[in-house]
């Protein structure tokens, strides 16, 4: 089984090869290919690496699906007795990455 742990604008994601995930907004177009840059820890069929802070023998792309605003989120504020109410609503910006293979750039011991 192969998976990798990335730090994307400051979360950390699983990508599995081949699967989609979504994140916050990435600051490119839709159909680009995208570098995962922060890789913390790569898990390949028998081997782990562990990443100090970053691991540099591996490369992990992925490709830019969609851009689009998520669900509305309601956040509410209220103050007893003074009549104090406010209702604010939020939309997040999102990205949905399709991740590629992971390779190896250099021999993995």
């Amino acid at each position: 089984m192969k998976y990798a742990i990335a730090d994307i604008g400051g979360k950390q994601y699983i990508l599995n090869p081949g699967k989609i995930v979504t994140v916050d907004k990435v600051p490119q177009k839709e159909g680009e290919k995208y570098n995962f840059e922060k890789i913390l820890l790569v898990r390949m069929d028998d081997s782990l690496l562990i990443g100090s802070p970053f691991v540099t023998a591996i490369k992990l792309s992925g490709k830019i699906i969609r851009q689009y605003k998520g669900d509305k989120i309601q956040v509410m504020k209220f103050k007893s007795k003074v009549h104090y109410r406010r209702k604010i609503g939020f939309r997040p910006y999102l990205t949905d990455i399709e991740v590629n293979d992971i390779k190896a750039v250099k021999k993995i011991s």
